[in-house]
Parts: C-alpha cells; structure tokens; sequence
C-alpha cells in the first residue's frame, strides 16, 4: 500500500523529498497540505503512532506560528488543544509529513527515511 505524503507544493523541502521518493521507487500519493488540511481526527492518530511529541506536529519556521505566539503558547496547551489548533491551518503542520502503515515521519531527514522506506 502506497505511504501518504502530505506537502506544500511550494517548500523546497517538499521538493527535494518528493523528488528523493521517486529516486527510490517509494510508492505514494500526495496530498496538498493547504488545500487538504488534516483533520484534528487524522491529527491525532498520526501523532500516536508517531511516538513523537506532538510540538514536533508544528511548523516552528513558519510565519502562522510566530505571528500567533506559539512558542509561548505551545508549553501550556493539551493535545486536544494543539489538535485543534493544527486542524485549523495546513500551514502550521510540520512538512512534510510522510504516513505508512505502522510509521509517521515528520519533516525531511533523508537517513530516517531510507531507514523506513527501503
């Protein structure tokens, strides 16, 4: 079964790991993350089966984050709270962000990759 890839058609990125999936022959569908934001319910099952924190779910880089405060806000939200909040903007979600059937990736490290994907 193909990995579900979520991206931002314009971050350079995205780019490169779309491009490093297709170099290798790792089957996937895409999804625009702006267009097609996740929904809190996705969200929150990506995040447990990733066994990451979930600020690791957020976009630190990106100007939603900063203009909105949340590197002060973050520390004293719940889990449902940050669900809600990323479920609201694509754009606040980490990218990109690579889904399978027993694993979640968050952001493009290409040795974590190759480790999952081949």
């Amino acid at each position: 079964m193909p990995c579900l890839v979520l991206h931002y058609p314009k971050c350079t990125t995205c780019k490169r790991a779309l491009k490093w999936l297709d170099e290798h022959d790792v089957s996937y569908t895409s999804r625009d993350i702006k267009l097609q934001n996740p929904t809190r319910e996705e969200l929150a099952a990506w995040h447990k089966l990733s066994g990451l924190p979930i600020r690791r779910f957020f976009n630190t880089s990106g100007q939603l984050y900063r203009s909105l405060g949340l590197k002060d806000k973050l520390p004293g939200m719940t889990e449902d709270e940050c669900y809600d909040l990323l479920a609201t903007d694509g754009m606040l979600v980490k990218r990109p962000l690579i889904i399978g059937d027993d694993f979640v990736l968050v952001g493009f490290r290409e040795a974590e990759w190759a480790q999952k994907l081949q």
